[in-house]
């Protein structure tokens, strides 16, 4: 007698190394490739920019499948639901989906086991990171590492798994599948401009120009604003259009910029391990943090609408809003300055990023805010990031921020970090939120 087995889509939303996919391949003669549009998030908790980059992704992971001769099997409503209607369709015998680890993943999963009797459902660590948050834990006992060094000690010494191939071949069941959506489906509002698309077609492309030549410079120029010599694959490794897995092993660790590019793709294991045994954290300070919070909604405001009057801030709030992404080091001083300087609620200016960021990973993108408002796993955390030292540092001619402030672009060299030298007008640039040192 014939099997059939379903493999559930996530943050998963690839072929090649999916563990998820190549289980239920394996245990089942048909296989279901289903994904749910959950109406708990959209559209509620689905922005436009995420919506845009989801749509072209799930187009594309079809795309994939029909070249195995196979199809996406695509259902609207909640996942507990819409699984049971397809296991009822089907007479599946077991479900396969990634671990992960949000409160909101947590419980999916646990409402799957709930409902699906008959049907064994069985969860795939290291599909959404490289490591297994649940294995990965230090040697004291304690259910995660605080600390990024040791951690990282720790995942360089760790045995991962080898990538999997994709199957040559799939049998889906002849059963109904709504069509694919648009991104004007998934959320009614506006992207940004120069929102990117994604999907697993176009990582790949990505993935081997990055590997090719650009990563050899990543660990001299990846704070260069001006350079922007990041690899961009973030928006692919939230949705998992990409494995971390296979990027981890496919860089040459032994040189100076694959090592540097491996160190951040440890970070962002570091923050889902961390997620995963306090899953508060995505809304609540890890610690107290070292500063009072003001009560400022007009501060709020002017830095979400880059009128800061520091205009490497503004800048990065207007590629921001423009792009659906920013570089690192610009998140990292826009942040500190938001939490630090101003003194605002970390999870007011979160939330902003969580808004307008393709890659918006809730790990990454609150435990980073964390980081950076000395409420979370910072060894500094007074340390305040200089808003006119950071751009002195990491856009030293200017030419990052005379990009997005073309209203300044009159100014020369450095001199457009500080307009107020240059007599420029409140009128055509606000002025200064705050003084800070160098003024």
């Amino acid at each position: 007698m014939s099997s059939t087995t379903i493999a559930l889509f996530t943050r998963d939303l690839r072929i090649a190394d999916n563990p998820v996919l190549t289980a239920a391949h394996r245990a089942g003669d048909t296989v279901v490739p289903l994904f749910v549009i959950d109406d708990h998030l959209v559209p509620d908790r689905c922005p436009p920019n995420r919506a845009v980059f989801l749509a072209t992704a799930l187009a594309e992971l079809d795309e994939r499948l029909r070249g195995l001769g196979g199809r996406l099997i695509l259902r609207r409503g909640t996942v507990p639901d819409e699984v049971a209607r397809v296991v009822t369709e089907t007479g599946a015998t077991a479900l396969h989906l990634a671990e992960d680890v949000s409160a909101y993943a947590t419980r999916r999963t646990a409402a799957l086991r709930e409902r699906l009797t008959g049907c064994a459902v069985h969860t795939h660590p290291a599909v959404v990171t490289a490591a297994d948050p649940a294995v990965l834990t230090p040697a004291t006992g304690r259910d995660h590492y605080a600390v990024f060094t040791p951690y990282f000690r720790r995942w360089l010494d760790t045995h991962q798994r080898d990538p999997l191939r994709a199957p040559h071949a799939l049998d889906v069941p002849n059963i109904p599948s709504d069509p694919l959506p648009t991104a004007r489906e998934l959320s009614p509002g506006d992207p940004s401009p120069h929102c990117p698309t994604g999907g697993e077609i176009s990582a790949r492309a990505l993935l081997r120009k990055w590997l090719a030549g650009p990563i050899e410079d990543y660990a001299t120029r990846n704070d260069d604003l001006t350079a922007d010599a990041t690899s961009h694959l973030s928006p692919h490794l939230h949705f998992g259009c990409l494995s971390p897995t296979e990027i981890v092993h496919r860089t040459d660790l032994s040189t100076d910029g694959g090592h540097a590019f491996a160190r951040q793709l440890a970070w962002r294991d570091f923050h889902h391990q961390l997620l995963s045994a306090r899953p508060d954290t995505a809304w609540t300070s890890y610690r107290p943090g070292p500063f009072p919070v003001r009560h400022d909604p007009q501060a709020v405001d002017a830095w979400k609408q880059a009128r800061t009057g520091y205009p490497i801030i503004d800048a990065a709030q207007r590629q921001l809003v423009t792009d659906g992404w920013l570089p690192g080091r610009a998140r990292l001083i826009t942040a500190s300055f938001f939490a630090k300087s101003l003194r605002l609620d970390w999870r007011l200016g979160a939330a902003h990023f969580l808004h307008w960021l393709v890659d918006a990973d809730l790990a990454n993108n609150q435990l980073n805010w964390q980081w950076a408002a000395g409420t979370g796993t910072d060894t500094r955390p007074n340390r305040t990031l200089n808003p006119l030292r950071q751009a002195d540092r990491y856009d030293p001619d200017g030419s990052y921020t005379r990009r997005w402030l073309p209203e300044l672009a009159h100014l020369d060299g450095p001199t457009i970090h500080r307009p107020w030298r240059a007599g420029v007008p409140h009128s055509a640039y606000p002025p200064p939120l705050l003084d800070v040192p160098g003024r």
